[in-house]
């Protein structure tokens, strides 16, 4: 349907804790459409739904080639020791900073059908996995940061253009 613009830092949508989406009708299935072709772009891994403006718990992503999207998905399992990894947001463009995040992650939520989905897996999907069950919480990677991180991180905030 559309590419959406990313809300960045600063904008409260990206700290509010976003609500289950509900009855699935109409609006529900074009925000999933913009979720998905928000994140087709290259470079993309995930968007979550608070990241275009909207506050409900929906996410695309866009790993390896495949892209998809959960409605209300809850992170129901971490394992592995958890690794500092490398990590962007489109919401903080611009920075890359390394954050703590476990190596494997389950989501289970539902698609436009109401069925189930579990998203499962390592690497780049369950960081993603991570990452987009944060922003629905309102969090940001930021939050995550070691101190020394975090106030390098938010140096770069305070002096970015965007």
């Amino acid at each position: 349907m559309a590419v959406r613009p990313i809300r960045v830092f600063g904008d409260p949508v990206l700290r509010t804790t976003c609500a289950p989406v509900g009855h699935i009708d109409d609006g529900v299935r074009a925000l999933v459409r913009d979720l998905v072709d928000t994140v087709e772009l290259p470079g993309r891994a995930g968007v979550a739904a608070n990241q275009i403006g909207v506050g409900v718990r929906a996410f695309s992503y866009n790993i390896d080639g495949e892209i998809g999207y959960i409605l209300n998905p809850v992170l129901v399992e971490v394992s592995g020791e958890p690794v500092l990894t490398g990590e962007g947001c489109l919401s903080v463009p611009g920075l890359w900073h390394d954050v703590m995040r476990h190596p494997h992650a389950k989501v289970i939520g539902i698609d436009l059908d109401g069925d189930e989905v579990i998203l499962e897996g390592d690497g780049l999907l369950a960081q993603a996995l991570q990452h987009e069950t944060d922003h629905l919480d309102g969090k940001l990677y930021l939050d995550r940061l070691d101190p020394e991180r975090r106030k390098t991180a938010m140096r770069e905030v305070r002096e970015a253009s965007w």
